[in-house]
C-alpha cells in the first residue's frame, strides 16, 4: 500500500531556501572575514599563500557545512520558538565546521607556512554570530512585536511588593511574548526602595500611594507578590486595594519562593479568606500523625466538602486503611481519583452506603473493622431540611445513631461526630437534629468501650452551601448579590483549618465530650459580599447590586458555638476547648428517641413539637 505524500509546503520550502543561501554566503563571508580581522582589515598585507587554500578549499567547505547543519536539524527546528536546545545544536555544528575547515586547509596549502591558528576561532566566532542572527533574530523580532501588541491592548498591572517573589514575577510579565500584562508601577513601603527600578519599572511609594497610582497609570489589576506577609497586614493592604475597583491576585505563599516556583501560573485570584484579617490557624501534626498514623480510619460523608478535606488530611498522615462511605457517587469518586493520584500508595476503599441503612453500616463495620470513625453524614442545608423535616430526623439523627450502634458493637476506638454551631439553642430543623446527635454519642459514651465525642463548629468557607460559591455565582451572572438582612452575621473558617482543629480535637478525646472550635471574630454576610464584588473588580451597587431578601425558614441572625449551661475549659490548643457534658434522662431520651423514630417514619404532618419536648432549647416559629 501506497504511503500518501505530504502535500508541498510553498512557504516552509522559501524559508529553508532562504536559510541555506544565506548560510552559504555566511560560510564565504566567514572564511574571508577571519582573515580580515587577523590582519587587522588590511587586505594588501595577507599572503597570498593564506588566501589560495581558502579559495580552493571553499566549494567543499560549504557543502560539508551545510551537510554539518543539515545532521544538527538546523534546517528543520521551529526558530519562532528557539530556545536552549537549539542554541547548542547552531554552537556545536559551526565549532563542527571550523574543524573540518581546519583539516580541509592543509590539503589544499601551497607552502609550508600554515594559516595562523588564530583564523579557525575567528571562523568560528564570525560563523556562530551569522548564524545566531538569522536563526534567533525572527524570535527577537516576533517577540517585540507581540510585546507592541501587548502594550497597546494589554491589561495595567501594579505590583506590590518589591522582594525576590516580586523581581521574579516581573522578570517573568517582562519578558513574556505571550503575556497580556504590562506592568506600571511597583509599590513598597521600604522607603529605601522608592524612586529606584526592577526589571526597568520604578517603585512609585509606599501603600497610601495605592489609590494615587492606579488612577494615574489606569490600573486593570493588582498583583500582591509578598508570600511571607502576615495575614493581618494583608488584609489592611487589601482594604486600600478594595478602593481602586481593580482586580486583585496574590501569590499562594511563602513556600512557592522557597521551593523556587514563583511564577505567573502560581498567581491566584485574592480571596474573601485573605480579608478574614488573621493568620492561618497552626495545629499540633505530631499529635494527629501519632492518632491516625497505621490506624484503620473510616469517614462518613466522604465526598462532602467537610468530609473529603477529612480524607484528604488522613490520607497525609498514613494510614493503615481509609475507608470512605458516602451515598452521593458523583462527589466520592471525584475524591478517590484524587487521593489515588496524590497517594499511590495508600490502602485505600471507597463505597456507596447509606448511613440509614443498618445491615449495611453492619456488614461495613464487621467487614473493614474500622479503629476510628469520623461521621461526617448528614443533610446541612437549613431551607431544605425545614422544608423535609422528616428526611432531617431520618437521615441525621437516626443514621447517627445506626453507625454509632455499629461502632460500638464492632468495637471501634473512638467515634468523632461532627457537629455545628447551630445545634446550640437551635432555630431550625438542621440544628436541632445535629443537636439530638450529639446528645446521643454522649449517652453511648457511658454504655460502651468506644470513645464517644462530637466536634462543633461554625460556618467553612467555600463549603457546599455556604454563601460564597453562591455570591460568586450571582457576580459572574452579573448580579444582583442577594443577602439575606443587613445585620446577618456568621463565624468563618477556611475547611483545611476546621478539619486540621476536628482531628487534633479527636486525638485529645477521651470520651464524652463536645468540642467547641474557636472560630475567631463573627463576620457580617453583608461585608462579605461587598468584598467579594470589589475583589473581583466591580463597584457595589454600580456594576453589581445587593438585594436583602429576608430571613429564610429556621435562618436566625447569629449564631452561638456553646450552650450557656454547658460550660467551657480550654485544651492544649487554645482553639479548642470542651463543653461540659449535659445530665440527660437517658430512659426518658430513648423512649422520645422511639416516639420520633416513628413519627418520621410515618411521615407526620409536623414533627417539631415532638423534637422540641427533646430539645428544650429549640425554638421555632
Amino acid at each position: 500500500m501506497k504511503k500518501d505524500k505530504k502535500p508541498f509546503n510553498a512557504k516552509l520550502f522559501y524559508r529553508r531556501t532562504y536559510l541555506i543561501i544565506y548560510d552559504i554566503i555566511s560560510v564565504i563571508f566567514s572564511s574571508y572575514i577571519a582573515v580580515l580581522i587577523r590582519y587587522e582589515f588590511r587586505l594588501d598585507t595577507v599572503p597570498e599563500h593564506f588566501l589560495t587554500p581558502i579559495n580552493r578549499f571553499l566549494p567543499v567547505n560549504i557543502l560539508l557545512t551545510l551537510l554539518v547543519f543539515y545532521i544538527f536539524r538546523l534546517y528543520h527546528s521551529l526558530w519562532a520558538f528557539a530556545g536552549e536546545t537549539e542554541l547548542q545544536n547552531l554552537v556545536v555544528s559551526c565549532a563542527i565546521s571550523a574543524v573540518l575547515n581546519s583539516v580541509g586547509l592543509q590539503f589544499f596549502k601551497v607552502s609550508e607556512q600554515p594559516v595562523p591558528k588564530s583564523y579557525y576561532f575567528l571562523y568560528m566566532f564570525v560563523l556562530i554570530s551569522m548564524m545566531f542572527v538569522s536563526r534567533f533574530s525572527y524570535r527577537f523580532l516576533r517577540s517585540q512585536k507581540h510585546k507592541q501588541q501587548n502594550k497597546k491592548n494589554g491589561i495595567s498591572v501594579m505590583v506590590i511588593g518589591a522582594g525576590e517573589a516580586a523581581n521574579v514575577i516581573i522578570k517573568e510579565i517582562v519578558n513574556s511574548n505571550f503575556s497580556t500584562m504590562v506592568i506600571r508601577c511597583i509599590i513598597d513601603d521600604d522607603k529605601g526602595k522608592w524612586g529606584r527600578y526592577i526589571q526597568g519599572i520604578k517603585v512609585a511609594g509606599g501603600r497610601d500611594r495605592i489609590i494615587e497610582c492606579a488612577d494615574l497609570y489606569g490600573i486593570d489589576e493588582i498583583i500582591v507578590a509578598m508570600p511571607s506577609i502576615s495575614r493581618s497586614e494583608l488584609r489592611k493592604i487589601l482594604e486600600i486595594c478594595k478602593e481602586t475597583n481593580c482586580k486583585l491576585r496574590s501569590l499562594p505563599g511563602m513556600y512557592q519562593l522557597v521551593n523556587g516556583e514563583v511564577n505567573v501560573s502560581k498567581l491566584r485570584d485574592v480571596e474573601v479568606e485573605d480579608l478574614l484579617g488573621r493568620d492561618p490557624i497552626s495545629v499540633d501534626l505530631d499529635s494527629i500523625l501519632g492518632y491516625v498514623q497505621n490506624k484503620t480510619v473510616l469517614v462518613t460523608g466522604g465526598g462532602g466538602s467537610i468530609g473529603s478535606e477529612l480524607c484528604r488530611q488522613i490520607a497525609s498522615h498514613r494510614p493503615k486503611h481509609l475507608v470512605i462511605l458516602d451515598i452521593y457517587e458523583n462527589n466520592v469518586y471525584d475524591i478517590q481519583q484524587e487521593l489515588k493520584t496524590k497517594y499511590p500508595e495508600l490502602r485505600m476503599t471507597v463505597l456507596i452506603a447509606s448511613v440509614r441503612n443498618t445491615n449495611r453500616m453492619n456488614w461495613i463495620f464487621e467487614k473493614y473493622k474500622p479503629e476510628i470513625v469520623y461521621h461526617a453524614a448528614a443533610h446541612k442545608h437549613v431551607p431544605l431540611m425545614e422544608d423535609s423535616p422528616n428526611e432531617a430526623v431520618k437521615n441525621n439523627v437516626f443514621g447517627t445513631w445506626k453507625t454509632a450502634q455499629a461502632a460500638a458493637f464492632y468495637g471501634v476506638r473512638r467515634f468523632v461526630l461532627i457537629s455545628t454551631d447551630k445545634a446550640v439553642n437551635p432555630t431550625n430543623i438542621m440544628g436541632a437534629s445535629k443537636r439530638i446527635c450529639e446528645m446521643i454519642i454522649q449517652t453511648f459514651n457511658n454504655h460502651y468501650d468506644t470513645e464517644f465525642v462530637a466536634v462543633r463548629f461554625g460556618n467553612v468557607l467555600g463549603s457546599n452551601g455556604s454563601v460564597i460559591p453562591l455570591f460568586r455565582k450571582q457576580i459572574m451572572a452579573g448580579g444582583p448579590v442577594t443577602v439575606t438582612h443587613p445585620d446577618i452575621i456568621r463565624y468563618f473558617m477556611t475547611i483545611p483549618e476546621a478539619v486540621s482543629l476536628v482531628l487534633q480535637a479527636g486525638a485529645y478525646a477521651k470520651g464524652g465530650e463536645i468540642f467547641v472550635l474557636d472560630m475567631g471574630e463573627p463576620v457580617k454576610i453583608l461585608d462579605l459580599a461587598e468584598n467579594l464584588i470589589r475583589l473581583s473588580g466591580y463597584r457595589v451597587g454600580e456594576d453589581i447590586k445587593i438585594e436583602f431578601t429576608g430571613l429564610r425558614p429556621g435562618e436566625k441572625l447569629y449564631e452561638e458555638l456553646l450552650m450557656d449551661e454547658e460550660g467551657m475549659k480550654e485544651t492544649a490548643n487554645k482553639l479548642i476547648h470542651v463543653g461540659k457534658p449535659i445530665e440527660i434522662d437517658e430512659m426518658e431520651f430513648f423512649r422520645q428517641l422511639k416516639r420520633l423514630k416513628e413519627e418520621s417514619k410515618n411521615e407526620s404532618g409536623d414533627i417539631r413539637p415532638l423534637i422540641q419536648e427533646i430539645v428544650p432549647t429549640y425554638h421555632y416559629g
